[in-house]
């Protein structure tokens, strides 16, 4: 099974947004790709509150899943837009993922759990939860021959819920990503390598990349990932572009059989002693 994801570097403009997604989908259907991921924010990617309530009305919304379902039923491949901002219903917004069949049905959505609220030394404040309401639900569908694990972004440094994932049988672990460069530099890959290790699963992370008309800076450097820990694909950099990968089913059972981490662990008791001399 052929696997791709697509590195963007999104705009304020929906409608270029997804002329790029559509132009990847037919770039990877005629590789003979079955699945595509694209990045968190794939759609549009605006930064401030007003510019996010203009574009998340439920027309625009209903308009652009009915255009992305159409991606994915004129290539046939399973297309998981990593996320949108959408009307939550409280005022505030989901980033929300969804996910399409080759016949252009939706299969499912997942809206994302942890907030990135955070200071980033050499960048801009990240307050996610001032705008977006956290997802309560953690999800695994499967594709084709595949049980897909949901992230996304920040998600990625929790690991709790990627081992939540493996116990639902989880194999793939989706986690597409808008990164930041300073955190990008120093965790990005040792964070998407771990995931891998410690479920033994395959990882895939489409990511943004570049300047984005938002003002905000993206890592890029998206990546395919096997149980073991191993490099399959990587976008070397911050540009757009399309990285391909086979998956080889065989790998997550050797994985697995090699390092069995989750028939290994036991229940322990903690004890905190308090008493510094």
């Amino acid at each position: 099974m052929k696997i791709a994801a697509l590195q963007m570097r999104s705009s304020m403009q929906a409608d270029d947004n997804i002329d790029a997604i559509a132009q990847a989908a037919q770039a990877a259907a005629s590789q003979g790709v079955s699945y595509l991921q694209t990045p968190e924010m794939s759609v549009m990617f605006a930064e401030r509150r007003a510019q996010l309530d203009d574009w998340a009305t439920d027309e625009n919304v209903e308009r652009t899943l009915g255009g992305l379902a159409d991606i994915a039923r004129n290539n046939a491949l399973f297309l998981h837009v990593g996320s949108m901002a959408v009307p939550a219903g409280d005022g505030r917004l989901y980033n929300r993922a969804y996910l399409f069949s080759p016949n252009g049905d939706l299969l499912e959505t997942y809206e994302k759990i942890h907030l990135f609220d955070a200071d980033v030394e050499g960048d801009d404040p990240y307050r996610e939860s001032d705008n977006y309401r956290p997802g309560e639900r953690a999800v695994v569908c499967p594709v084709g021959a595949l049980n897909l694990g949901f992230s996304i972004c920040y998600d990625m440094r929790f690991a709790h819920l990627y081992a939540a994932l493996r116990e639902a049988e989880a194999n793939v672990m989706a986690v597409p990503a808008a990164f930041t460069v300073p955190t990008g530099e120093a965790h990005w890959h040792a964070l998407l390598r771990a995931r891998a290790i410690e479920t033994g699963s395959f990882v895939v992370a489409a990511a943004q990349g570049g300047a984005h008309e938002n003002g905000r800076n993206t890592y890029g450097h998206s990546l395919i990932i096997d149980p073991w820990g191993r490099i399959l694909a990587e976008k070397a950099d911050d540009e757009p572009g399309l990285i391909i990968a086979p998956l080889d089913l065989s790998l997550i059972k050797e994985a697995r059989m090699r390092l069995p981490t989750f028939a290994n662990r036991r229940e322990f008791s903690l004890s905190v002693n308090r008493h510094m001399s």
